[in-house]
């Protein structure tokens, strides 16, 4: 596959000032996961990633607990899920993921950020159908066979699996997530994953430069300072 996922995610923690923002994305998303599938990370495969991501970049242990435990109690606030597509600068595509708990806030917040930078928000599947919803799970192993035979023989649709200096990457449709991980599990014991997310890679890359990098980088930096937004994939290349 040969793809460059990890730069078509918008790092949420570009300097030190930005990590309150991180903690907050993570506790809504860790908040939501334990509220819909359960507080107990064992059984709940999307909270242990989500923990586990957490703590890889530096969120600290009590404001975890205090997410699981806000879902613990049942009450909390009631997010939702929410998409936005459309073109970035230079015509590159762009996906935007929220959380949020009041719709046409989060919906007219993205807009903005869209048309102060000269970019046109579009309708939903505008953009998606040029981007593979793919989970990925990247861990340090040598036996790509015994791994791709592991995930077969789990009724995993594996999309494509990497070998590269002794470190397994795999990628499977978004839905068989679970499914994929329970497998290596079962297969492998626990495992420290590098990578573990659920990710939109393009198909394609779309080459952006000049003027367009700096309107583009704006865009993504007014993104990010909202509270609703979790996650912001895109195409370009600079």
């Amino acid at each position: 596959m040969g793809r460059a996922y990890q730069n078509r995610k918008v790092s949420m923690a570009k300097t030190a000032d930005a990590k309150a923002k991180v903690y907050s994305k993570y506790g809504r998303e860790i908040y939501m996961a334990a509220k819909s599938g359960g507080i107990d990370p064992s059984g709940n495969l999307t909270l242990r990633g989500l923990i586990d991501r957490a703590k890889k970049d530096q969120v600290p242990t009590h404001v975890i607990e205090k997410a699981i435990d806000k879902a613990k109690g049942g009450g909390g606030e009631d997010f939702a899920p929410a998409r936005y597509e459309g073109f970035g600068p230079g015509g590159c595509m762009v996906i935007v993921d929220c959380l949020t708990d009041n719709p046409n806030r989060t919906f007219g917040d993205v807009r903005l950020c869209f048309t102060k930078t000269k970019c046109k928000i579009g309708t939903q599947g505008a953009v998606s159908h040029m981007f593979d919803h793919s989970a990925i799970l990247a861990f340090k192993h040598d036996d790509e066979d015994a791994v791709l035979e592991a995930l077969l023989s789990a009724d995993v649709d594996v999309s494509d699996i990497e070998n590269e200096d002794g470190k397994l990457t795999v990628f499977t449709p978004h839905a068989d997530y679970a499914k994929a991980k329970q497998a290596l599990t079962d297969l492998l014991g626990e495992i420290d994953f590098e990578v573990d997310e659920i990710q939109f890679i393009p198909r394609s890359v779309t080459p952006i430069g000049g003027d367009d990098v700096a309107m583009f980088e704006k865009f993504l930096d007014m993104l990010n300072d909202l509270d609703d937004v979790q996650n912001v994939f895109h195409d370009a290349e600079y």
